[in-house]
């Protein structure tokens, strides 16, 4: 029998995935009202608020089995309660670049993920690089953009 592989992720992203989830269960019934009352005009081939309704009815199912996945395999990891001299998950890392410029990510898992706000995913090019990495070790990192390097300045747990 395989084994269920668990989803590391943060609790806000555990929330966010639920609160997604809620969401979509509660669009189904508004769904299948639309299916009827698209039923009640008539000839099915030619009616494009039916297509549309059940289109939107399987894009919903799927998006709720998908949740309900990851949902049913979530390990829900606080950072705080983590210690390492090591980069794992949940860490949050400060990095200095090329030009000893200091950045800084925490590590999330892959639905948490937003280099926008520092949150790079641990399947990411950057993220697979860090992990298992301590401070004062030298990464260097194949992007779309090139080759990029950067020093592990500190390694926090927050």
């Amino acid at each position: 029998m395989a084994s269920i592989e668990k989803l590391p992720m943060l609790a806000e992203g555990y929330e966010k995935i639920t609160a997604e989830l809620k969401a979509l269960r509660e669009e189904r019934p508004r769904i299948v009202d639309a299916i009827e009352e698209a039923r009640a005009h008539g000839d099915l081939s030619e009616n494009a608020e039916y297509h549309a309704a059940k289109e939107r009815q399987g894009q919903v199912e799927a998006s709720i089995a998908d949740l309900e996945d990851k949902v049913s395999r979530a390990q829900i990891v606080d950072p705080a309660t983590l210690s390492s001299d090591k980069i794992i998950f949940g860490a949050t890392v400060t990095l200095l670049d090329d030009d000893d410029k200091p950045v800084r990510y925490q590590i999330v898992g892959p639905y948490e993920a937003d280099a926008k706000v520092g949150r790079i995913s641990y399947n990411s090019p950057l993220g697979k690089a860090l992990i298992g990495r301590q401070v004062e070790d030298e990464i260097e990192v194949t992007v779309p953009s090139g080759d990029k390097f950067y020093l592990v300045q500190k390694i926090e747990f927050i």
